[in-house]
């Protein structure tokens, strides 16, 4: 099985009047913390908010082509199903969206809106997509992959070929990867036009099995997938997706909640761009050093913006912690007038911000007249943090940080 580069040419001429050429862009700030050229393509900007819209255009665009298609089904995290409802909207489909039940708000509120019937089932993709292959099979409709399909992928790899145009210079290039399409599409389009250039794909920790799959060099599935990165939570990837990353990508990555809490947190303070989890991945695995980019140009592909609203204040708090700029510990006290009064001096001598404050008078651990305080605190950085320990330690208190 093989993805020819003059598919990925034919999905660029069908999606040049649907899609957005998105923006290419190098980043001071990210480039002076890696020792590296880091560049960020906005597929967050795309249309539908996600870089999805173009396997799901070009998919539907083929098939009404061959006049194969009268309606569209798909089973989708998120990306995918606005995508495929966009697509099928454009050439006057119905399209019916199956999403797992734990679907942020906004993308199935979104995915509505382009006129799709969504359809809600299960915890994750896979059980979604079970759904999606017994509504194929009582509406007789046509099921859109959204990753296990040559034109899928035909539409993601486009995005190589954008990146090429515009820097035809680049070292690396890093996708997320979740069920394939797109490392196997930017995979499969840069080593046909440059094999020099290596392409990276990065999952999270929780949902490994495309980077189980590259190291075994077979495809491996994962019994659970669990990870704040809904767009790449995938138990089950591709067969054909795995086949074509095991011949053309040079390594997939693994990074943890908190790496990816942080990037997108440094994305919104430094760039002013709102990024899902799953986007987030690529800028992650650079920040952690999981990935060499030291005096190398760099693309990471910030592969999607969809995340609902009430999920960024969680992201914040744990990239927050993750940074070293808010912490939390718990300390002993004696349980009299004026006890807490000395320990805050403490605490605004050393220039840290008390966000929270809980007492504990229940512990067995403690004597009759003594407290457990759990603080948290919000400072510059790690240093700081640890600075604001020492003073207080200097204070005479004993700290457990939690």
């Amino acid at each position: 099985m093989d993805l020819p580069l003059k598919e990925i040419e034919l999905a660029e001429e069908r999606l040049k009047n649907t899609i957005h050429q998105t923006k290419l862009e190098k980043s001071t700030t990210f480039s002076s913390m890696t020792g590296g050229e880091i560049y960020l393509k906005y597929e967050n900007q795309q249309k539908t908010g996600s870089f999805k819209i173009r396997g799901a255009s070009n998919k539907i665009a083929a098939l009404v082509e061959r006049g194969e298609i009268t309606a569209a089904v798909a089973s989708s995290a998120g990306n995918h199903a606005q995508g495929t409802a966009y697509a099928s909207k454009v050439h006057g489909i119905p399209a019916i969206i199956c999403m797992p039940k734990s679907t942020p708000i906004a993308k199935v509120e979104a995915t509505k809106g382009y006129g799709a019937k969504v359809v809600l089932h299960g915890d994750c993709y896979d059980d979604a997509y079970a759904k999606a292959c017994e509504i194929v099979e009582k509406e007789g409709a046509t099921f859109v992959h959204p990753y296990d399909d040559l034109e899928v992928m035909a539409g993601q790899g486009t995005i190589g070929i954008e990146i090429l145009k515009a820097l035809p210079t680049v070292d690396i290039i890093i996708t997320p990867a979740g069920g394939g399409g797109l490392l196997a599409g930017v995979a499969a389009c840069i080593k046909q036009i440059n094999p020099r250039v290596k392409v990276i794909g990065v999952q999270a920790e929780g949902a490994p099995a495309i980077a189980k799959s590259f190291k075994e060099k077979k495809h491996c599935e994962t019994e659970s997938s669990l990870t704040i990165a809904d767009g790449i939570s995938v138990k089950n990837p591709g067969q054909t997706t795995v086949e074509l990353i095991n011949k053309y990508a040079d390594d997939v990555v693994t990074v943890s909640d908190a790496e990816i809490s942080e990037a997108i947190l440094l994305l919104m303070e430094r760039t002013k761009q709102v990024v899902e989890p799953a986007g987030a991945t690529p800028l992650a695995a650079v920040l952690s050093g999981k990935i060499d980019v030291k005096d190398k140009k760099t693309v990471c592909v910030m592969s999607g913006g969809n995340i609902d609203v009430s999920f960024i204040a969680r992201i914040i708090e744990l990239g927050l912690t993750s940074r070293g700029r808010k912490f939390k510990f718990r300390t002993t006290l004696l349980d009299i007038p004026g006890s807490l009064t000395h320990l805050s001096k403490v605490l605004r001598d050393a220039a840290a911000n008390i966000v929270m404050v809980q007492h504990d008078r229940m512990s067995a651990e403690l004597d009759p007249n003594e407290a457990i305080i759990h603080i948290a605190c919000e400072v510059g950085g790690t240093d700081h943090q640890k600075s604001v320990v020492k003073a207080l330690e200097k204070a005479g208190y004993k700290v457990t940080i939690e």
